[in-house]
């Protein structure tokens, strides 16, 4: 594991998904040919990024990123396999979260999970994720930004 993803020590409260707002880009052509899933976080607060997809042995969601203000992280790399990805984010200064309503396993601390059923039987907490639809794009970009600031995308 690298040294950009740590632990998640604390949950903060959790506030509507309203609060903030979630705007995804193609970035196909606008970079080098890189091909990655990223996330940037365009907020003034620290957040922690959890990941869901399905992969060939089934949903799998894993966690935590933790990204300062106004950075970005690539979650995976290489060209992107699925169409579909899920994304839960909570915000570490202020509270609140980005959230949907694709249910999937998290934990407290850093994890790897199989499966999205049954997640408090397992030991796990059940969160809803966003979905991103990326088109089967091979490279896309996610933008995570304060609730006040009016969303931006990146032409393809």
């Amino acid at each position: 594991m690298d040294a950009t993803r740590k632990m998640l020590l604390f949950r903060l409260p959790v506030l509507p998904a309203l609060l903030a707002t979630a705007v995804a880009a193609s970035l196909a052509g606008a970079a080098p040919a890189h091909a990655d899933l990223r996330l940037c976080n365009l907020t003034q607060s620290r957040i922690g990024v959890a990941l869901g997809y399905r992969d060939p042995q089934g949903w799998l969601s894993e966690g935590w990123w933790n990204l300062k203000p106004n950075e970005c992280e690539t979650m995976l790399k290489g060209g992107l396999a699925a169409r579909f990805y899920y994304i839960y984010a909570q915000d570490y200064d202020r509270g609140g979260e980005w959230g949907g309503k694709t249910f999937m396993c998290t934990r407290d601390k850093e994890f790897t999970v199989r499966g999205a059923e049954d997640c408090l039987a397992r030991g796990f907490d059940r969160v809803g994720f966003f979905e991103i639809d990326t088109g089967e794009q091979k490279s896309w970009t996610v933008q995570l930004t304060d609730p006040s600031r009016a969303p931006t995308t990146k032409a393809p």
